[in-house]
């Protein structure tokens, strides 16, 4: 902090368009959270900067995973810090050309002028990092999926260990705790789409990750067999067939809400699709037959949060009219 205040460096000098483009780059190459989209999107908007869904498609498509991590591979963060933690990742991603150099960063310097002297990656005695021409996943991780569930966008983690299309009946729960109960009733069965509506930003309120509900899932046995697709988000500890930030969320109407049991989904990352199976005419007379649930807050702070929170491909930003 001293250094900042004696150079006069400001958050906009730091928070550049390069700056994010480097937060994206470092994410895909990591595997990291869904929750990176969302809150770089609201991160940028804080200093004017525009990102959206389609740059992370962008930087997806020509980004590769290196990194064999938790919770789809076999190490964790603290593996990363044993061989030169993130400054020698950064160092090598540099090396690459993924990333650009002249970034200032808050210890007043450039991220190059930061990372020079940090140890090379040797590939020879780890696998932890692996060399990004012989990468664990030629693409990035994250997806960014549209269609008639999803006209607005949504996010899915595919890391590529679970199939890259999924397609199934649907089995539909209003919150986390309708699904646990689902699931010791033995409602959902193998090869079925769950999903979780009415947990988006305004649904929730808050937009809560759905953490308990993928325990559940492995828990039951059926981690390699079911989709996960909800309003709400993910842990960065969740794998499987997950897509979320689905929007419009199912409290404002979005198409989610309008799904019931046994209507066939479709998920193609390879398109970058997401698909409910019926009609445009049914899901319109669907849509006339919807009717809002009843606000989840009345008053307080969740309520002017509730109030003024725009949608997840927004950034979940609560300053915007």
């Amino acid at each position: 902090m001293r250094i900042l205040l004696e150079k006069d460096i400001k958050p906009r000098d730091i928070m550049t368009e390069k700056a994010f483009h480097n937060a994206i780059v470092t994410v895909m190459v990591l595997g990291g959270s869904t929750n990176a989209v969302l809150h770089l999107i609201a991160m940028a908007k804080s200093v004017g900067i525009k990102l959206d869904l389609e740059y992370f498609q962008k930087i997806s498509d020509e980004t590769s995973v290196i990194a064999d991590l938790k919770p789809s591979g076999k190490y964790m963060m603290e593996d990363v810090h044993a061989i030169g933690g993130l400054p020698s990742v950064l160092k090598y991603l540099l090396q690459k050309g993924l990333l650009h150099g002249d970034c200032l960063t808050v210890t007043g310097k450039t991220l190059a002028e930061n990372v020079a002297e940090a140890a090379d990656l040797n590939f020879e005695n780890q696998d932890v990092i692996y060399p990004y021409e012989n990468p664990i996943k030629k693409t990035g991780h994250l997806q960014m999926l549209y269609g008639n569930l999803a006209p607005q966008g949504s996010v899915a983690k595919i890391s590529g260990k679970e199939g890259e299309s999924f397609t199934g009946p649907a089995r539909v729960f209003d919150g986390e705790f309708e699904l646990i109960h689902g699931i010791s009733s033995g409602k959902v069965k193998a090869g079925d789409v769950v999903v979780i509506r009415n947990v988006g930003p305004k649904g929730a309120p808050g937009m809560p990750e759905m953490l308990k509900p993928t325990s559940a899932i492995f828990g039951a046995g059926l981690g390699a067999s079911v989709a996960l697709i909800t309003d709400g988000r993910f842990s960065g500890g969740t794998h499987g067939f997950v897509v979320g930030h689905i929007t419009p969320e199912a409290f404002e109407g979005g198409n989610i809400g309008l799904v019931n049991d046994d209507d066939i989904i479709q998920i193609d990352a390879t398109k970058n699709s997401i698909d409910v199976m019926i009609t445009a005419e049914e899901m319109e007379h669907r849509r006339k037959l919807w009717q809002q649930p009843a606000p989840p807050v009345k008053n307080g702070v969740l309520f002017k949060y509730f109030k003024q929170v725009k949608n997840a491909s927004e950034g979940c930003v609560t300053d915007e009219e």
